[in-house]
């Protein structure tokens, strides 16, 4: 049924008499009766009885109006909340982000969702290569990658990360310059990220550990950057983190920036290249202004 009859039958049966719907839908009142006379075919029942007084519903009619005017307003609201949605009004946003962005991606969520409440946000944690595949099939709207992105991934710089050494507090720090940190690294057995959980990270810590020309051992491995702070903080080790774990760093850690072109780089906003989604110009805008602000 389509609702174009639905609501004329509304219509008729609101106002008891063909005329005054007619008047009321803006259309003729033979083009009116041909609509009744198409639903009722539909139906295989009569709707309305005409007499004196105008239309008066059948009982197979009054059986039709319940429904009908239910199935009206639904379509209705959902003709409103895909118009919020297209605004950006309301939705559902799936943000991803990765260790780099452990301090920026919640509180560019945090603030977005305070100035956009009707929309439903989602952050998932995982890692770059991760989020593109996620971004690829839908999962993600937008994520929170290490750059560069692949060519089908639109993405915008937002900052730049770089590594830094989480020693236990009172232990030992390296002499300044290259060769400080290189003989220190030589002589550390570190807490470190399993590398299938953290990839770009290990990349980058191995990037480093080449320029330096150095191989420190592992001491433990863990699947959770929490993990292995906390293991620092209890003395099991040094670690190589990005300088924004700072914003999870518990007491008992002391965070040593590595100003090496080997150990920094970007952190970006991405998505798919040819997305359609409503909200992500909206999201986009408001990272936009953060970082400006």
């Amino acid at each position: 049924m389509e609702l174009r009859l639905l609501r004329s039958f509304i219509a008729v049966a609101m106002n008891q008499n063909f005329g005054a719907a007619a008047k009321a839908l803006s259309t003729t009142q033979s083009a009116l009766t041909k609509q009744i006379q198409v639903l009722e075919r539909q139906t295989a029942s009569t709707l309305f009885t005409r007499g004196r007084h105008g239309a008066a519903l059948t009982p197979a009619g009054e059986a039709l109006l319940v429904d009908a005017v239910d199935l009206v307003r639904r379509a209705d609201a959902l003709a409103q909340r895909m118009e919020r949605v297209a605004a950006g009004v309301e939705g559902v946003l799936n943000v991803g982000f990765g260790m780099s962005a452990i301090d920026v991606a919640p509180r560019a969520v945090a603030a977005f969702r305070a100035s956009h409440p009707g929309i439903d946000i989602k952050l998932e944690d995982m890692s770059s290569a991760g989020q593109f595949a996620a971004l690829r099939d839908g999962t993600l709207s937008v994520g929170f990658v290490r750059m560069p992105v692949p060519q089908d991934i639109a993405a915008q710089v937002i900052r730049r990360d770089q590594l830094a050494l989480a020693i236990p507090a009172g232990e030992t720090v390296p002499e300044p310059g290259r060769n400080g940190l290189r003989a220190w690294l030589q002589n550390q057995a570190l807490v470190r990220l399993v590398p299938a959980r953290g990839p770009g990270l290990a990349a980058q810590t191995n990037e480093l550990f080449l320029d330096l020309k150095c191989s420190p051992t592992t001491v433990y491995e863990t699947s959770d950057l929490l993990t292995v702070v906390a293991l620092v903080a209890a003395g099991a080790g040094s670690a190589v983190v990005p300088a924004s774990a700072s914003a999870i760093l518990p007491d008992g850690v002391q965070l040593i920036a590595i100003d090496l072109e080997s150990a920094v780089w970007d952190i970006g906003v991405a998505w798919l290249r040819e997305s359609a989604n409503p909200l992500l110009p909206l999201f986009l805008g408001a990272i936009e202004s953060r970082a400006r602000a």
